[in-house]
C-alpha cells in the first residue's frame, strides 16, 4: 500500500474517533475502506482492496454475535438463536450500522462508482463494514472488536425478544405478509411532527394500495415506521381472522 497522505490521514482520524479505536497500523484501516474498483484503477500504485477482509469480517462478526446471544439467552434453543443471529448479521442490519458511522464518507472508490452513487450503495457499505470489523480484529484483537460491536449493536440487542422475533423488524415482517397475500408493498409517509426540536415525536402513516392503513409514532422516523408497521400487522391479522370466521354462504 502507498503512503497515506496527510489529507487522507486526517479523514481516517475522524473515523477512528467515531468508532472509538485508534489503529496501530493505519494502512490496515485504509485498506478496509478501499473498494476493488479503486484498487484496479490504481493498480500501478500498489493499492490493495478489501475483499479478502470482508470474508474474515463476516466470520468474526458471526462469532461475536453468537457469543453475545448465548450470554443474553443461555437457555434458548438453536432455532430461535439462529433466527436472531440471521437478523443481526443481515444485509439490512449491517447497512444501517454502516450508515450510522457514515462509513460512505471514508471509502476509496473509482470515478465510475463515484458517479453512480457508490457511497450510498448497500452492497458496498455492507462489505466495507465487514472489512472494517476484520481490520479491527487483525489490528487490535478480539476484545477490541467485541467492544466496538457491542457499542454499535447495543440498541439492536436491547430489543431482541426470542418469544416475538417480529419485534426485531416489523417493517420486514409486514412486507413479507403483504407479499404472501398478493398485496402491494407498503409506503411510509411522515404525516406530522409534534413537539419542540429537542423532543420531537414523528407520526408516520403506512400506506398500502393508496390507502392510509395504520399510523405509528416514535422519537425518530425509523421508530415511527416500525410502530406503524407493527400496527398494520395487527390490523392485517384482525382482518384475516374476521374473514376466516365468516360463515360460508349456503348453496
Amino acid at each position: 500500500m502507498p503512503e497515506i497522505s496527510e489529507e487522507r490521514r486526517q479523514l481516517l482520524d475522524k473515523l477512528e474517533r467515531r468508532i472509538g479505536y485508534v489503529f496501530a497500523d493505519e494502512r490496515l484501516l485504509d485498506r478496509s475502506l478501499t473498494h476493488r474498483s479503486f484498487a484496479h484503477e490504481h493498480e500501478a500504485e500498489g493499492y490493495r482492496h478489501n475483499e479478502s477482509l470482508e470474508l474474515l469480517g463476516d466470520s468474526v462478526l458471526g462469532f461475536l454475535v453468537c457469543e453475545w446471544l448465548l450470554e443474553r439467552f443461555p437457555d434458548e434453543g438453536e432455532g430461535r438463536l439462529s433466527k436472531m443471529k440471521a437478523f443481526l448479521v443481515s444485509e439490512r442490519t449491517l447497512d444501517n450500522l454502516a450508515r450510522d458511522i457514515e462509513l460512505g464518507l471514508y471509502l476509496r472508490l473509482n470515478r465510475g462508482e463515484e458517479k453512480t452513487g457508490g457511497r450510498e450503495k448497500r452492497t458496498i457499505l455492507v462489505d466495507t463494514f465487514e472489512a472494517l470489523v476484520a481490520a479491527m480484529y487483525l489490528d487490535g484483537g478480539v476484545d477490541v472488536t467485541r467492544r466496538f460491536l457491542r457499542t454499535e449493536m447495543h440498541t439492536l440487542f436491547a430489543i431482541m425478544n426470542p418469544a416475538d422475533l417480529t419485534a426485531t423488524d416489523y417493517k420486514s415482517a409486514l412486507q413479507e405478509a403483504l407479499q404472501a397475500s398478493g398485496l402491494r408493498v407498503p409506503v411510509y409517509q411522515i404525516s406530522d411532527v409534534i413537539g419542540p426540536d429537542h423532543r420531537r415525536t414523528f407520526c408516520v402513516d403506512v400506506v398500502i394500495g393508496g390507502d392510509q392503513y395504520a399510523r405509528g409514532e416514535g422519537q425518530s422516523i425509523k421508530r415511527a415506521e416500525q410502530d406503524a408497521a407493527k400496527r398494520a400487522i395487527a390490523r392485517l391479522m384482525d382482518e384475516t381472522v374476521c374473514i376466516d370466521d365468516e360463515p360460508a354462504e349456503s348453496a
